[in-house]
């Protein structure tokens, strides 16, 4: 019958094996090399031995009852007495058949400076001396001959407090006057042993923050609606759309919006909108301006002011460019792109089709909650301040331009294009940081405010009957709502400016600061939660590293052998799980239940070294190992370190970086 034996180590795995029927005569123990049975050198020298009884194959006499009688001294030889000398100095002696790691410490410096003569020497000293100076401690020595498992350990382990504690820098700093005098060579504490503190390496065992309130900002589908952008951005265009494959870098050109029959017009000119990816691979939205032909290269200047305006509710404008690739002269701005965005036009008032809604057929489209409305004026009133403060009117405050890329979330896009459509070299460049005019902010307002009335109305056409759209408005929102509406489309003042709408808005300002930090701590909470996935792919990365590799160091059988036989058998009882017919368990709880989940606790158990025991089974049948996750811990990353060690030395030697090689 074949089991697994492992090289000498400290390991605290126990192996099972199957019982067998033998002979009586085969279970007598084989005839040891010397003919005579030798005494343990350990009672020669210590009086007593502390593996007696855990397996040591020498002989230990029993220890007398009674203390010897007292003997006249007899003067001793140099040469005795040198011998006596270098076997109580000498270390402690281990037998070799003993499956545990040397647990007796050596013997202290109080002793070793203590002077040896003869009278202070006998032959076998009693053995409760020893016993009382010399404890047995289990977890304290590690072994130094074996660089496998436990030697991990002492990185694993942690100072406790007691322990890093001086005993005596109490009795020794804050009491002086109670202290006796004595010898300080005689002194006998026990060597604390010295712990190297692991980094974290990232590997974080705590719990996320409990989950903040609902918030106006937070899709509660925000998962699906990312997995959905993604998605979107690397549709393929549809064939026969005779677009071009290249323009000015940007390739794959996708149209966002109809090609054909009825297209939006943006002033006198027809506009389409095209997602494209550029040179640095990212997605980017560009609007083409069909027909138009640019007479000043001038007029370009308002796209540089453009591009250094920074704001959350602004879309960013990267450049603009003329071409002839689509057949005719056509005006190119390229923006950031926004996945799965619409415009507000799109989402509250384009028709729909007839819907149920608790039971009823509903035709009309609902109308946008008050707090929405709140949420958009004070967004949109936010990217109008920053671009006057910067002296851009922004002149693209439309239901069709601004659109919505979150839950409640604005940008204004198209910015900077009408300064180019409408460049006059009559009238001077704007300056950054001069006021801009006053018709200029009054047309901005005026924009502003039809879009109010738009979104209350649900019409585009709302400021036509301006009359009944203001009873609509009277009879559905507050009075400061309607306020705000009026003011921006009341008639110019001198001193009219977007500063004053934000003392209409007051507390609101608030109760939006607030949602939008709620929103942040949701996101932070969500992303917490997703840093244990990367621990576990790097769990399964080492894993694939050690297991079944073909050769190492020359030894075709090296991942069959020694801690790599442990790994490879906790990969069978993690992934090759099978029921009692053979068939294999595909259970992604068991394989999270075995790395991630300990005791309630979202923590992983390999990562952590747990005392926690797992039975390994062998793929015959014929041997079992009990282990614990501390062990398959350390006998993972001794055999990691041991194949990186290679990899590392490798490129040292041609002078290369192994980080950077990672990189690339």
């Amino acid at each position: 019958m074949a089991f697994f034996t492992r090289p000498q180590s400290a390991s605290a795995a126990i192996k099972i094996v199957a019982p067998t029927t033998v002979s009586s005569d085969s279970t007598k123990s084989s005839p040891k090399k010397d003919s005579t049975q030798r005494q343990c050198r350990n009672i020669l020298i210590y009086g007593s031995c502390k593996f007696q009884d855990k397996g040591c194959i020498y002989s230990h006499p029993p220890r007398p009852t009674t203390p010897p009688p007292a003997s006249t001294p007899q003067p001793e030889s140099p040469s005795v007495s040198a011998k006596l000398s270098q076997a109580v100095n000498a270390p402690v002696f281990v037998p070799k058949s003993s499956s545990l790691p040397p647990t007796s410490p050596p013997p202290s410096r109080a002793q070793a400076q203590t002077p040896l003569t003869a009278s202070t020497l006998s032959p076998s000293p009693p053995a409760s001396d020893y016993d009382e100076n010399d404890p047995y401690d289990p977890n304290y020595y590690v072994s130094s001959e074996n660089n496998g498992l436990y030697n991990m350990y002492a990185t694993d382990r942690v100072v406790s407090p007691m322990q890093a504690l001086d005993v005596n820098s109490y009795s020794k700093s804050y009491y002086p006057q109670f202290q006796p005098e004595y010898d300080q060579s005689l002194e006998y504490y026990p060597p604390q042993p010295t712990f190297m503190r692991q980094p974290l390496d990232y590997h974080l065992y705590s719990l996320p923050p409990p989950s903040p309130p609902p918030s106006h900002f937070i899709s509660p589908t925000l998962r699906t609606d990312l997995q959905l952008r993604s998605e979107i951005i690397h549709t393929a265009p549809a064939p026969g759309l005779n677009l071009p494959d290249e323009l000015q870098g940007y390739h794959t050109l996708v149209p966002l919006e109809s090609t054909t029959g009825e297209r939006r017009k943006f002033g006198s000119w027809y506009s389409t909108v095209y997602r494209a990816t550029g040179k640095d691979g990212r997605g980017y939205v560009l609007r083409r301006v069909s027909d138009f032909r640019l007479m000043h290269q001038a007029a370009f200047q308002s796209i540089e002011q453009w591009s250094r305006v920074r704001h959350p509710n602004i879309v960013f404008i990267h450049e603009a460019f003329t071409t002839r690739s689509f057949g005719d002269n056509s005006l190119v701005v390229a923006y950031t792109y926004h996945p799965n965005a619409q415009t507000l036009y799109d989402e509250h008032i384009k028709p729909r089709a007839p819907t149920f809604v608790q039971g009823r057929l509903q035709a009309a489209q609902p109308l946008v909650p008050e707090r929405t409305l709140w949420s958009y004026i004070i967004q949109i009133a936010g990217a109008m301040k920053a671009a006057h403060d910067q002296g851009l009117p922004v002149r693209m405050i439309d239901v069709t331009k601004v659109i919505v890329t979150g839950r409640n979330r604005l940008r204004i896009g198209s910015c900077g294009l009408a300064d180019v459509l409408t460049y006059n070299p009559a009238v001077p460049p704007r300056v950054p940081g001069v006021p801009i005019p006053a018709e200029l902010i009054q047309e901005d307002l005026v924009m502003f405010g039809k879009l109010i009335m738009a979104l209350c109305c649900n019409n585009v056409a709302a400021t036509s009957n301006f009359g009944k759209s203001l009873d609509v408005v009277t009879q559905h929102y507050s009075a400061d709502l309607k306020n705000v509406a009026l003011f921006c489309l009341s008639k110019p003042g001198a001193h009219k400016h977007i500063g004053q709408l934000f003392d209409m808005i007051g507390s609101r300002l608030l109760t939006e600061m607030d949602d939008l930090q709620n929103g942040m701590d949701y996101l932070e909470g969500e992303l917490m939660s997703e840093l244990e996935n990367a621990r576990l792919v790097r769990l399964l990365t080492k894993f694939g590293f050690i297991n079944e590799r073909p050769e190492f160091a020359r030894d075709p059988r090296w991942s069959e052998t020694g801690d790599r036989y442990i790994i490879k058998l906790f990969r069978d009882y993690v992934f090759h799980q099978v029921d009692e017919r053979g068939r294999p368990i595909v259970s992604l709880s068991h394989v999270l239940s075995c790395l991630n989940k300990a005791d309630g606790i979202d923590r992983c158990k390999l990562d952590a070294g747990t005392d926690e025991r797992v039975m390994l089974v062998s793929r015959d049948e014929q041997s079992v190992l009990v282990v614990s996750y501390k062990d398959v811990k350390a006998c993972i990353a001794s055999a990691f370190t041991y194949v990186s060690s290679a990899f590392l030395d490798l490129y040292s030697k041609k002078g290369l970086d192994p980080r950077e090689l990672s990189q690339r």
